[in-house]
């Protein structure tokens, strides 16, 4: 697979317009454009929901704050604007329709202190820009299914509040601890599994392909793409969620 081809899949099933847009607010109008005015994440029309207007105006500044290496084809958070101007109108209707392919993810080995590597899957900016709005719809959604005992990868918690809560235990005179690690976390949660939890909550198609999609993109590493059958690759901004999908409830 060409570099150029992997990034170009999400639009290809679409007629590339050839309006640009001067401004990003001219952007942002014909990023909403396709919205009914929905922003609730419910029913059929989730899709609706993740390209609403204001919602994509969130990803695209969170996506630019976090800066982040470029994917497979090499485009950066700092070339992103111009060329989003372009091709934004073929990538909505792509989503819209359900035919959006994302492209495969960049593979980064990154050495951990205790030896060993820690494999990072980079999406491209715009698939980076994508998977911020799923989130930002997806999460409201499923909090509420997770155990208030759980602090990783949740907005609003964090690991001090886990340390509070061991302390409390141990004022109320507990003296037990329990100690695991689920090794690979990411890299092993099971996509079939995943899916029915996550189609408990979603009903529109659109939105669950995309997902799949996303979990199956392929990884490149020195120009050879490997498939993947299981995992939320680390690096975008959809696998923490994910994965707190994957191992929360019975099956």
């Amino acid at each position: 697979m060409q570099i150029d081809e992997a990034t170009k899949q999400g639009t290809d099933t679409r007629t590339e317009r050839d309006e640009r847009i001067s401004s990003m607010a001219g952007l942002g109008a014909e990023m909403g454009a396709a919205a009914d005015g929905q922003t609730k994440a419910e029913g059929l029309r989730l899709m609706d929901a993740v390209v609403e207007r204001s919602n994509l105006w969130r990803a695209y500044e969170r996506v630019m704050r976090n800066k982040g290496a470029a994917g497979v084809d090499g485009l950066t958070v700092f070339e992103f604007k111009a060329w989003l101007q372009q091709h934004w109108p073929s990538i909505k209707a792509a989503l819209l329709a359900g035919d959006y392919m994302p492209a495969v993810i960049r593979k980064v080995d990154i050495p951990k202190p205790n030896g060993g590597v820690r494999t990072l899957g980079i999406p491209t900016v715009l698939d980076r820009l994508i998977q911020q709005a799923l989130l930002q719809v997806l999460q409201p959604e499923f909090e509420p299914e997770f155990s208030e005992h759980s602090y990783g990868f949740r907005p609003g918690r964090n690991a001090w509040q886990a340390v509070q809560r061991a302390q409390n235990y141990i004022g109320d005179g507990r003296r037990w601890v329990v100690d695991l690690d689920l090794e690979k976390f990411f890299d092993r949660v099971n996509h079939d599994i995943l899916m029915s939890r996550i189609a408990r909550q979603v009903k529109d198609d659109r939105v669950l392909k995309l997902i799949r999609r996303y979990l199956e993109a392929g990884m490149m590493s020195e120009g050879i793409v490997s498939a993947r059958t299981e995992g939320t690759p680390q690096g975008g901004p959809l696998s923490p969620l994910l994965s707190n999908i994957g191992y929360s409830g019975p099956t």
